[in-house]
């Protein structure tokens, strides 16, 4: 395992390269957890993420080599910047699915971009191919690991006495890299990883004792959609990892919007699933000084709209429901009328008349509205079913 003197030596290395990225407190947070929340801002870091430091840490003593890398996005952009800046010729290996945002963002720090295979492991596999280069693992790399540790030296230098620090957990080398640190200057300091439950190997990894591989369904939080935690950050893990919690998508939506509206930051889900975390067990940090571990900012903003949707909706911001109404003239303004009444404002209204669950002469009435929360959502759905109306809230999220 890598000690803390490893993780010092990479911070005075990489220095030079990487931002000291700020220690943010949240009132606004803190206010809605009942602790004393700060925010490390990686978001903020060169490439919009913490991986630049581990990249730099991996490649600075190279003096005139190649180096190799596979990934769809935060890792790609960290080793593209990094072999830029120290003279190092880089290749990066991304499936032909990846998002264009992010190849072209790859391509813009000057590395060469393959394309290859239809997943990532095919992209992954490809890559370690490559024998005349340098193979630059995303997380399972030592000093990889040590140049992420020093997101930990910084929070140490910053901020005395941390409860809570809670940290994005994919393959694991952010939080193997941090808990390292923590746990040697600081070993009061509880380390909880986050994972979403639609990428969880890490935390059940953490709760069997044992390395468990499962593959990541869908998720908002794309940055940490790993499948298997690294051999080595899951010996560190294991060693020094206090807790890990898996939050819900919805959570990671709405934590995501927060940011947007209250701290004016723009977040990826990866960055955002410790505040999302932080909302579903607030209870358990009451009273307490906690590190949010916001890991990233490179959101793909083709979906951005759709993630924001997502986030009013879960947050009972806007309500979607329908309406089994008469098909008839006049039921639609009886029906507009008493959401107005009520302050609603109405988004969108969609007629569905030929749903086969619908008797002859009935029409389905959709509406999106805009709300001021989950209780006045309820009001305005309470006084259509006192009006006679059949009503039924969609599903969220």
């Amino acid at each position: 395992m890598i000690h803390i003197d490893d993780i010092r030596y990479a911070y005075e290395h990489i220095r030079p390269f990487v931002h000291k990225t700020p220690l943010i407190f949240s009132n606004s947070f803190s206010k809605m957890a009942g602790a004393d929340v700060y925010l490390k801002a990686e978001n903020l870091q060169k490439t919009g993420s913490f991986k630049v430091r581990g990249a730099f840490n991996r490649m600075f003593s190279l003096k005139d080599g190649k180096v190799i890398a596979a990934s769809m996005g935060n890792h790609a952009q960290g080793v593209a910047y990094a072999a830029q800046r120290l003279g190092v010729r880089a290749k990066i290996v991304m499936p032909v699915t990846a998002p264009i945002v992010k190849e072209e963002a790859t391509r813009s720090y000057g590395a060469e971009v393959v394309l290859y295979g239809e997943s990532f492991a095919e992209a992954l596999e490809y890559a370690h191919n490559q024998k005349e280069y340098l193979f630059i693992h995303a997380f399972d790399d030592d000093a990889v690991i040590a140049g992420q540790g020093t997101v930990g030296i910084e929070i140490a230098e910053d901020m005395k006495e941390v409860d809570f620090i809670l940290v994005p957990v994919g393959g694991g080398g952010l939080i193997a890299g941090i808990s390292t640190a923590l746990k040697a200057i600081s070993p009061k300091t509880k380390v909880i990883g986050v994972q979403t439950e639609s990428a969880s190997s890490a935390s059940i990894s953490f709760r069997k004792k044992g390395i468990s591989e499962k593959y990541p369904s869908p998720t908002l939080a794309d940055g940490i959609a790993v499948g298997r935690v690294g051999k080595r950050t899951w010996e560190i893990m294991n060693h020094y990892v206090d807790d890990m919690i898996m939050v819900r998508e919805e959570s990671i939506a709405k934590a995501i919007l927060l940011f947007l509206e209250r701290k004016k930051l723009v977040v990826e889900g990866a960055g955002a699933v410790p505040l999302a975390a932080l909302m579903e067990s607030g209870e358990r940090f009451a009273g307490k000084l906690v590190v949010l571990v916001v890991s990233g900012g490179n959101i793909d903003f083709t979906v951005i709209d759709k993630i924001i949707h997502k986030g009013l909706v879960s947050s009972g911001r806007i309500g979607v429901f329908d309406v089994t109404v008469e098909d008839i003239p006049g039921s639609l303004h009886t029906l507009t009328g008493i959401i107005a009444s009520d302050r609603g404002n109405i988004l969108n209204v969609v007629h569905d008349r030929l749903a086969g669950d619908l008797p002859v002469g009935k029409t389905r009435v959709i509406f999106t509205i805009e709300t001021r929360g989950e209780g006045h959502l309820g009001l305005i759905l309470s006084h259509l079913a006192a009006k006679g109306f059949e009503v039924r809230e969609r599903t969220k999220g």
